[in-house]
């Protein structure tokens, strides 16, 4: 499908990148710009292909956050209007929280608001050292409220005080040290470093990769006594399952599996 904001590419191995591509306005979330992505994730999820997903912005930056013209326009709508728009976001956000297949952040530049909130659902981030980030709501008399459940999972309450309430900007070492991105390296490592982390993805059986997703969000939010059942459960599951059978057997044979590239 051709889009106007956002780029979806996928390689012969299913390697797909989607590229933010506003660069004009630094790829800001702006209500088409959320609806694209919305269908690229629903169209990753039905995809039998898709191995991996490398999400990234065109030009220098990530993405700055809402489009100030879209939340502008939100002002003077109804409330129920605001709320309707605001679930849009939302709704993209739970859907990247949860994706089908390992998601992988790529900030190439700075990544404000509501860039932040996508740096927080991707399943981990490798981040360019000259990368400014920032969590800027409140300096413009709003809050990060959308994205607030995924960053303050991310880097704790006592993180969330520490920048919800003051808008500073703080370099990538920063945000590796409060677990927001998990790999900083010089810009012009950036790709080499996405692409060490695609490769031991691509190594790892794609079943198994869905049902750990699915394992860590169930453990960090259920009680040890549910968990209990369903990791007991889950691991009976996929002993049932042809892909442990053939990992298993290419590990005694000394062969690669059916799905290493």
């Amino acid at each position: 499908m051709n889009y106007d904001c956002i780029k979806v590419e996928t390689d012969k191995r299913g390697v797909t990148t989607i590229t933010l591509n506003r660069p004009d306005v630094h790829n800001a979330l702006s209500a088409q710009l959320i609806a694209e992505l919305q269908n690229a994730c629903d169209d990753i999820n039905a995809s039998s292909d898709i191995r991996v997903v490398v999400l990234t912005g065109a030009g220098k930056s990530f993405c700055a956050g809402g489009d100030l013209a879209w939340m502008k326009s939100n002002i003077g709508k109804p409330r129920t209007q605001r709320i309707e728009e605001s679930s849009y976001l939302a709704k993209l956000l739970k859907t990247l929280n949860s994706l089908s297949k390992p998601l992988i952040a790529k900030v190439n530049g700075i990544a404000f608001g509501g860039g932040v909130g996508l740096v927080s659902v991707c399943d981990f981030a490798v981040c360019s050292d000259s990368a400014k980030l920032g969590l800027t709501e409140v300096k413009l008399g709003l809050i990060p409220a959308t994205i607030s459940p995924y960053v303050v999972r991310r880097i704790g309450e006592a993180q969330a005080r520490r920048n919800f309430l003051n808008a500073r900007i703080f370099g990538a070492q920063d945000a590796k040290d409060m677990n927001l991105v998990a790999v900083v390296v010089p810009e012009s490592d950036l790709d080499e470093a996405i692409e060490k982390e695609v490769s031991l993805i691509l190594k790892c059986g794609p079943n198994s990769i869905r049902a750990a997703k699915n394992l860590i969000d169930y453990v960090a939010t259920h009680s040890d006594d549910e968990c209990e059942l369903y990791t007991t459960e889950s691991l009976a599951d996929v002993w049932e399952r042809d892909e442990a059978k053939e990992g298993i057997d290419a590990f005694f044979n000394k062969t690669k599996p059916d799905w290493t590239t």
